[in-house]
């Protein structure tokens, strides 16, 4: 059963170790291939307009206000989260900087090619079918074991600094960063919600069905 994941598989493609600046192709190639899909799900859940990812409501808070694009904002988010890790002493990899730059090009890319759906039905089942995209993409990422993402590894830096539960860390990074984009004009909805209460189980159905098929 999916749902009683533990460990992160290792599979013939994963790097042996997250620090690897010469990874094989097909590590390479399978860290792009979830980002971009971690991308298209978080770029679908906006168009949605159902509620976004909380990151993805801080945003488009900025995106709002600056007007500016979402992915630009959301580029912008993750290069200042990672001069974070400077003071957390968090080491970046290939994968937390093409984390940066895939995901935040995808939002744009998805936005531009797609139209947001017009009717109720299609809008939910769109975030659903979006937060599953965004599970199926986190979980090929981390098989890759190419290095954190910016929020990932300031969740853990914090962690480490404050000597506090993770998951009191991450639910306060995402409540507080909620709190802000919603302030600043964020979407806020049900999509959200969505996303909160099903990105834990998807995730691991990305790990999961990675481990099966390859």
């Amino acid at each position: 059963m999916f749902l009683t994941i533990k460990k992160i598989p290792i599979k013939t493609w994963s790097s042996e170790k997250p620090l690897n600046f010469k990874p094989k192709f097909s590590t390479f190639f399978f860290l792009c291939l979830g980002l971009v899909l971690f991308g298209l799900g978080e770029g679908l859940l906006v168009l949605s307009t159902t509620g976004n990812s909380p990151w993805s409501v801080f945003a488009e808070g900025i995106s709002k206000k600056t007007d500016i694009s979402i992915g630009v904002a959301t580029f912008i988010v993750s290069v200042s989260v990672l001069f974070l890790w400077i003071f957390l002493k968090q080491k970046p990899g290939i994968g937390t900087v093409m984390n940066i730059i895939i995901i935040a090009g995808m939002i744009d890319v998805t936005l531009y090619l797609f139209d947001p759906p017009t009717n109720f039905f299609s809008k939910y089942l769109l975030s659903i079918v979006s937060v599953l995209l965004v599970g199926l993409g986190s979980g090929i990422y981390l098989v890759a074991n190419l290095g954190p993402g910016p929020r990932d590894g300031l969740m853990t830096g914090l962690t480490k600094i404050t000597n506090l539960p993770i998951a009191f860390v991450r639910a306060c990074l995402e409540i507080s960063v909620v709190l802000i984009g919603w302030y600043l004009g964020g979407t806020v909805g049900v999509g959200t919600l969505i996303f909160a209460f099903g990105i834990g189980p998807a995730v691991a159905f990305g790990l999961f069905f990675v481990n099966k098929i390859s």
